[in-house]
């Protein structure tokens, strides 16, 4: 369980950064001055954590369906974000509304980074124990002001066709849904499986696809005829 969530944040900042390159990198360095901020300010919430708190929050199953709620509506907002811009791109005049929708969403860069800065928060303090707690997030916080728009900066470089990027955010924005929902059922499923195969409703699967097949066979014969 700790490792699907470990890759999750990894693919949530690696999300977080990708939004990025859309931006003005005047926004961009905005966006992580406020991530660097809320390092800084969360430091005595984050020393009141402990690893028994959280791995009693990793196995609370209605906490995390209700953080898969947020990942759901932040990963359709990215989704809605990368099929706006594709058609913008590819398309004539538009309305201003879809203009404006366009420019909000491509303004929103995600909320659950914050989540994974602050599971840093908690890690690096726990890690150095000994050292001070303040100090600590200060240098945090210095580290994502200069991480994020480096990584950004970076990634704009390495993929300089804004089409592929939107197609990769596009999507790691996929994977982060599916891996979202493995990670949030955490073993629950809503029917219960059975091991016998009901073969009226095998046969009847088989059956459609197989007048669907020969129906789109016959409209092609007819097709290459005329």
């Amino acid at each position: 369980m700790e490792t699907v969530v470990l890759v999750l944040m990894i693919l949530v900042a690696f999300n977080f950064m990708l939004k990025l390159t859309f931006v003005k990198w005047g926004y961009a360095v905005g966006v992580a001055v406020v991530c660097a901020l809320f390092v800084a300010l969360m430091w005595p919430v984050a020393i009141e954590q402990s690893k028994t708190q959280i791995e009693a929050w990793l196995n609370n199953q209605q906490l995390m369906l209700d953080t898969s709620v947020v990942m759901s509506i932040e990963v359709v907002l990215q989704m809605a974000f990368c099929m706006l811009a594709a058609h913008l791109r590819f398309t004539g005049p538009v309305r201003r509304r879809t203009l404006w929708t366009y420019r909000l969403l491509r303004g929103f860069p995600g909320v659950l980074m914050f989540s994974v800065l602050f599971a840093m928060l908690v890690e690096l303090i726990f890690a150095f124990p000994g050292a001070d707690f303040r100090r600590t997030a200060y240098l945090a916080a210095a580290g994502v002001l200069v991480v994020l728009p480096l990584g950004a900066i970076g990634l704009r470089w390495l993929l300089p066709e804004k089409d592929l990027r939107l197609e990769l955010l596009f999507l790691a924005n996929a994977l982060l849904m599916i891996l979202g929902v493995v990670s949030t059922v955490n073993g629950r499923t809503a029917v219960r499986g059975i091991s016998e195969v009901e073969w009226g409703a095998l046969a009847g699967m088989l059956a459609i696809v197989a007048a669907g097949a020969a129906i789109g066979l016959i409209k092609q014969r007819i097709a290459n005829r005329e």
